[in-house]
């Protein structure tokens, strides 16, 4: 993973040197990477728009093939094979591609010392012996090893170079007064629950918006058991994510949901279903008429030749 590391500890530490916050560029990376995949997010909207087309077809070949679950999938599949559209399709590709995003900035929250402010290897051992003698901090948890460092650097004056502790000494590495390394402890309560419980929050409205979506697109599939898993199994995935990781991934996850959020409303009030749906009747019905067109003028040159 280190490979990952470096890249999102790079355009981190670009961002911080330009803002001169660790938290706020956390958040400007976030909205970075959503503004990447914004026109994956649009073509979806488009694909569902389609697949709401399509839902009067799908009745009817429910109600012409009653009882025979096996021949309904078969001529459901040959209608979407033939409108050129996949119910499927990228429904899961955007949470795929968070992943790196999210495994990205777990090393560079871990590592800030290594993959952000760039210090060397030999430093940062020299520290980290420092940390666990003259600090009396346990170094047993090497993942934690340089977020202790920077908590308790003004301890370890005189083990590296005086420009290498003036460097780690103004990294501001806090958000709203908050240290971004440190782990939300769901036994014992304080100011760090409110990261997990607003990241549960904010993952959960964008989950309900979805599935009352999906109730008022295609009220059949709504009623199916994964609907609702999904509908609150992330939330809950996102609340027990953010307990066992620091702050500052935390800060990412709820960054991203409300930006989701907030895309989602535009994406539907732009492109709604009942303008795409429209757009797109339209659009067929003008090629249709162009084939129309085409057949009369192929017909009439035969006839002329004839």
């Amino acid at each position: 993973m280190s490979f990952l590391y470096s890249i999102f500890g790079f355009l981190l530490r670009a961002i911080y040197q330009w803002v001169g916050n660790y938290g706020v560029a956390l958040i400007l990376l976030t909205l970075f990477a959503r503004i990447l995949m914004l026109p994956m997010s649009i073509r979806q909207q488009k694909s569902t728009a389609k697949m709401q087309r399509l839902q009067s077809k799908v009745r009817k070949i429910q109600q012409q093939y009653a009882g025979d679950q096996k021949k309904i999938q078969e001529e459901t599949q040959a209608l979407y094979s033939r409108e050129g559209t996949n119910p499927m399709s990228m429904g899961c590709l955007p949470l795929v591609l968070q992943l790196p995003i999210i495994y990205g900035l777990i090393g560079a929250i871990y590592h800030p010392l290594k993959y952000v402010l760039d210090i060397s290897p030999e430093h940062i051992e020299a520290l980290t012996k420092a940390v666990a003698e003259f600090a009396e901090v346990s170094t047993k948890n090497s993942r934690i090893v340089e977020l202790q460092i920077i908590e308790h650097i003004r301890e370890l004056s005189g083990v590296v170079p005086a420009d290498v502790f003036e460097k780690i000494s103004a990294f501001d590495f806090k958000f709203l007064g908050i240290s971004l390394g440190q782990v939300p402890n769901y036994k014992h309560p304080d100011v760090l629950w409110l990261v997990p419980i607003l990241s549960f929050l904010t993952q959960m409205a964008s989950s309900v918006i979805m599935f009352l979506r999906q109730k008022e697109q295609n009220p059949e599939m709504s009623k199916n058991p994964s609907m609702g898993c999904m509908t609150f199994g992330m939330p809950a995935m996102s609340l027990w994510f953010t307990f066992q990781f620091p702050v500052g991934i935390g800060i990412y996850w709820i960054t991203s949901s409300v930006i989701a959020f907030v895309q989602m409303v535009a994406l539907n009030s732009i492109f709604s279903p009942k303008k795409a749906t429209t757009k797109l009747l339209v659009e067929e019905t003008i090629q249709r008429r162009s084939r129309e067109q085409n057949l009369k003028r192929i017909a009439a040159g035969k006839k002329s030749q004839d």
